[in-house]
């Protein structure tokens, strides 16, 4: 189970005078083997969401339980990095989850098919090299929750299939909070959803009704 209570977050504001609340008192509990949708606008609060339930960061406000293990954030930015080349990047996380570093390797180069980059620093990425990476490297891993943060979006059309047979098909029995903007694959395997709007959120156990709510922000 993971649940966030009256979970509120503050950062300092762009001009250096004040603060700014992106989330404000968010409370939502996610079981084992649940499916939730994360839906809002740019800027809404679901990368910052995501950061907390990872234990990236911590609330301003609030509590967030965990009684599973859970991921750190796989998407675009974020859980690789980057001075280190992949390999080090690779070596790391073995080391951590005490893993064999071997059979990491081989996984994390057949999956994310970087090739000789691996030793390369990461800083040198693409943007979508970086997301492979960091999709290769948490699914190696087994986790009961994968925070997902638009990875499966990134890619050529092989590798959202491939992302997706792992998530949704390899890995059905284990929890999935999911930011996404494509509305087909929400459907197809989240049951419910959990809306964004302003720093405020609201979980809704009808699809149909929260992408009303959403397509109408």
């Amino acid at each position: 189970m993971i649940t966030a209570a009256a979970v509120s977050k503050d950062y300092h504001s762009e001009t250096g005078h004040g603060w700014n609340r992106v989330l404000s008192e968010v409370s939502f509990a996610v079981a084992r083997g649940e499916k939730l949708a994360l839906l809002g606008r740019n800027g809404a609060g679901k990368s910052t969401l995501i950061r907390l339930l990872a234990g990236i960061e911590l609330p301003t406000i609030g509590t967030i339980e965990r009684t599973m293990s859970v991921s750190w954030p796989v998407g675009l930015n974020g859980g690789v990095g980057g001075s280190m080349t992949g390999n080090d990047n690779i070596r790391f996380i073995s080391r951590i989850y005490d893993k064999p570093f071997k059979l990491m390797r081989d996984y994390v180069d057949d999956f994310a098919e970087l090739g000789k980059f691996l030793a390369e620093p990461v800083r040198t990425y693409s943007t979508g090299m970086r997301a492979r990476l960091n999709f290769a490297l948490s699914i190696a891993i087994d986790f009961d929750c994968y925070l997902i943060d638009e990875i499966i979006s990134v890619g050529d059309q092989r590798f959202q299939q491939r992302s997706q047979e792992e998530l949704f098909e390899k890995r059905a029995d284990r929890c999935l909070i999911l930011a996404s903007h494509v509305p087909h694959i929400v459907r197809d395997y989240c049951s419910r959803a959990l809306v964004l709007h302003r720093g405020r959120g609201k979980v809704f156990d009808d699809l149909d009704l929260a992408f009303d709510i959403y397509n109408d922000l």
